[in-house]
């Protein structure tokens, strides 16, 4: 089952809930792999604390130019629609940054002067985080207890996340759970961490800021047409405007999260909040028995539309 945690606006709890969840399934005897797809800052390995036990460059493609056989036709700068190849008179100028490697220039270029080439624009790191002893039985020997880490780091001064963000999803683990830490927001990269999850969680505050990126969150994946639900982060320090609203829209909460000067303690020390508040480990296991059970089947097929 691959699951997404994502969320309207930053500092909604996304990343607590993500990391905690994949503790709390490798605890229980899981096989899990959490997929850190939060690049341009992730901050996953800070709780986990993981071993990393690979690291290699990744990149993607772009062109690159033979003067000797170009024409300076202008057909590669006619058909890229991001001005990353223009013909200017008798020379091609190529922006790699802007270049979104979908290889056009290279099929439309009769004389073929058109290569492409890797361009590294990030790096992708796997390991192991360990989770305290599973439950007796639950695992197979050597699993027990631990959590496939993955992460991407785009490198500085990169414009482009979503094609790093592809390839860290890619990378595969053949875990029976698959927790992925998508960016804030409901822009490209975080519909490409989404896309093909069996369920999104979207993480919200009630708060009015919380409730207004939270719609926009809803917006995006009922466009998307993926099964989601809603986690309450904080619950209790703003109004009840957020449950209204997921009850109009007929959108299922999963959980309602209180808020707990603990929890944010255990935060700015690097801690898994599980570990350090027992109430919080079991609100956690309780949230994902629902996404794993009947529940989240439930959820999974509510259709999109519903309560519109």
């Amino acid at each position: 089952m691959k699951i997404a945690i994502a969320s309207g606006k930053g500092g909604t709890g996304k990343t607590t809930v993500a990391t905690n969840l994949a503790w709390a399934a490798a605890r229980s005897g899981r096989r899990v792999a959490y997929v850190d797809c939060d690049v341009e800052e992730p901050n996953g390995h800070l709780f986990l604390k993981p071993r990393i036990t690979s690291a290699r460059a990744i990149g993607r493609m772009h062109p690159e130019v033979d003067d000797d056989k170009c024409t300076h036709c202008g057909l590669c700068g006619e058909i890229c629609q991001y001005s990353a190849i223009v013909c200017v008179g008798q020379k091609v100028l190529t922006y790699p940054e802007l270049c979104h490697a979908c290889g056009g220039c290279t099929l439309v270029c009769r004389p073929g002067a058109i290569t492409e080439v890797l361009r590294e624009t990030g790096k992708l790191e796997a390991g192991m985080a360990e989770a305290g002893a599973a439950k007796a039985g639950a695992a197979e020997a050597g699993e027990a207890g631990t959590i496939h880490f993955i992460q991407g780091v785009l490198n500085i001064g990169e414009a482009m996340s979503t094609p790093l963000i592809r390839q860290v999803k890619a990378e595969s683990t053949g875990d029976e759970l698959r927790i992925v830490d998508s960016p804030p927001g409901t822009s490209c990269p975080v519909i490409e961490s989404v896309r093909d999850a069996e369920m999104v969680l979207l993480v919200t505050e009630p708060t009015p800021f919380g409730l207004n990126d939270l719609t926009l969150a809803v917006e995006m994946v009922r466009a998307m047409k993926l099964p989601f639900t809603v986690v309450i982060n904080r619950a209790g320090i703003g109004d009840r405007k957020t449950q209204e609203y997921c009850r109009r829209e007929g959108i299922k909460i999963m959980a309602e999260i209180p808020d707990d000067r603990r929890v944010a303690e255990a935060y700015s020390k690097g801690l898994l909040a599980c570990e350090a508040v027992p109430e919080f480990r079991l609100r956690m296991e309780g949230l994902l028995d629902r996404l794993c059970g009947a529940d989240g089947l439930a959820s999974r097929n509510l259709p999109p539309e519903a309560a519109r």
